[in-house]
């Protein structure tokens, strides 16, 4: 244990932090706005922005800090405008599956495991979704306890279910059931929206602690048609993600208001954002434009 605490690196002062940073190439012209920065924002956090700016441990010629802190306000104002449409994705479907189950299982049927398609999964997600209910501060619960012994319908029950164990529910769900929510609400196979639904789960996980989307290869790739794929988009980067949300959002004014506030964005930061490293190819607006749907 001795050994392996003197392999780790002493603490930086911020100072210290400028000067590693000057080492390696980087141009910082105000020291004093750099420190400040660097009092707010983590060392590791930001310079992660400047890793495509740089090779063998050193930043390219005439890279500044400016640059990487540009490259990092970008990355923020982007995730607060997915934040705000996969909310309502998420808000959506909490209404599509209780509607669903309410109507056809009745208020109780997702206790069931008879209703869904893999017992042992609908289990775990039970006893998740007891733990939820127990450290629930909503009032909601708090009244289905006082008042109901704890007998929680479906519609009060998907209220605590964070995005992920929404999207494991759905894909639980009996393959007529899901296709039911699809084809009613979407036009679309219930295989792709399994699978956007798990892959939007994990970019709001992202937004939600903060992470870094910018020049980032993600781990979920939604399921795309042919037609997508001969499009040439890059399954593991962010435009993918967005090429299916575009999807789930059926108000088109909505839609729209997304992609002129992207757009701004984009052109706001259109000096120091190399669109390629966020999946985006020339014609993206376009693509996300389109009401083609999936098969078509």
């Amino acid at each position: 244990m001795d050994q392996e605490i003197s392999h780790v690196k002493a603490p930086a002062t911020f100072e210290q932090q400028i000067e590693i940073l000057r080492s390696r190439g980087l141009i910082i012209d105000n020291e004093d706005l750099a420190i400040r920065t660097l009092q707010r924002v983590n060392y590791y956090r930001l310079t992660a922005y400047g890793l495509s700016l740089k090779r063998d441990d050193r930043y390219n010629p005439g890279v500044t800090f400016s640059r990487i802190c540009a490259l990092y306000e970008f990355d923020h104002q982007f995730r607060y405008l997915l934040m705000d449409m996969t909310e309502q994705i998420e808000i959506a479907f909490r209404t599509h599956i209780s509607y669903l189950i309410a109507h056809k299982y009745g208020a109780l049927g997702y206790l069931d495991g008879t209703h869904f398609e893999n017992s042992t999964y609908h289990s775990s997600f039970l006893n998740e979704l007891n733990k939820e209910f127990k450290r629930s501060q909503e009032i909601f619960i708090k009244h289905h306890f006082e008042k109901y012994n704890g007998i929680i319908p479906i519609w009060v029950a998907v209220e605590v279910l964070s995005f992920g164990a929404l999207s494991k529910l759905f894909k639980n769900m009996k393959n007529e059931d899901k296709n039911q929510i699809a084809r009613s609400n979407y036009y679309i196979p219930a295989i792709y929206l399994e699978s956007w639904l798990q892959c939007l789960s994990y970019v709001r996980n992202i937004c939600a602690h903060y992470g870094r989307l910018y020049n980032r290869p993600l781990t979920s790739k939604p399921r795309l048609s042919s037609h997508a794929k001969k499009l040439g988009i890059q399954q593991n980067k962010i435009f993918a993600h967005l090429f299916a949300l575009k999807h789930l959002i059926p108000d088109y004014e909505k839609w729209t208001d997304f992609i002129t506030r992207l757009e701004a964005l984009i052109t706001k930061y259109k000096e120091v954002v190399e669109l390629d490293r966020i999946g985006f190819p020339e014609d993206w607006e376009a693509l996300l434009i389109s009401r083609r749907q999936i098969g078509q």
